[in-house]
């Protein structure tokens, strides 16, 4: 499959950096429309992305590098080109929640509600980016002999993640309309994209990090739905033990 989008002049623009750019773009848009109901000025909401997007590369990036280091080691231009793939999910994901989080507590913004609002736009933007993924031809799945020879005759891992985020997307945004209690939008994404995430590394063919018989993208899935069901139980609303 050609990695190339298109060119300008004889520089080659790639599909990667195309559909990850469409995905911040998209996850902007939602954001923007999200936020006249949650009461936050376009600005603000402008703010927000911009920094998650910052914090995100940043973070994503410097997690694949280090992880591939020796593909890196001497090729210092080679490491800023994210155009060329190379992000890791849960590296941006704490790249922007730290930013994020920095962002929330000097704008004064109640944390649970800050979370719960940003939290919507992710699996959008994610979406889109494994779909630059799969033209990009890297995070590709094991071989497999499903009839899936159109696809490389390989499990289409980043496209069944696709699916699986617009899903979660549209439960995220539901959830938020419906004004459920503070924090259950950012529980409910943690409880389900790590979920997804696990169950396909299974079926992941390109070369993973792996530590104690699952990958270490498994085991971070793993930490995040403790962290999702334990903060869901301290935040649950309590009914009110009516007095005698």
């Amino acid at each position: 499959m050609d990695r190339v989008c298109f060119y300008i002049g004889n520089k080659p623009v790639y599909w990667y950096g195309v559909l990850v750019a469409t995905g911040l773009a998209a996850a902007w848009a939602h954001l923007r429309r999200l936020g006249r109901m949650a009461g936050f000025d376009e600005q603000f909401v402008s703010n927000m992305v911009l920094i998650a997007m910052l914090g995100g590369l940043v973070g994503a990036r410097v997690a694949y590098v280090a992880s591939n280091w020796p593909d890196y080691a001497g090729q210092w231009m080679e490491i800023i080109r994210i155009d060329h793939g190379g992000l890791v999910f849960y590296g941006g994901a704490v790249g922007a929640a730290l930013a994020l989080s920095l962002h929330a507590a000097l704008a004064k913004v109640p944390w649970r509600r800050y979370a719960d609002f940003i939290i919507t736009g992710l699996p959008l933007g994610h979406a889109f980016g494994r779909i630059g993924c799969f033209l990009n031809g890297c995070c590709y799945g094991r071989a497999c002999s499903c009839g899936l020879a159109w696809l490389g005759g390989r499990w289409p891992v980043q496209l069944m993640e696709t699916v699986a985020n617009l899903f979660i997307y549209g439960v995220l945004t539901r959830m938020y309309r419906r004004c459920v209690a503070p924090g259950m939008v950012f529980v409910a994404y943690l409880l389900t994209y790590p979920t997804v995430r696990f169950v396909l590394e299974f079926l992941r063919g390109d070369p993973r990090t792996s530590w104690g018989g699952l990958h270490v993208a498994q085991w971070m899935s793993l930490a995040l739905v403790a962290l999702g069901g334990f903060l869901g139980w301290v935040w649950k609303p309590r009914r009110r033990t009516p007095e005698v």
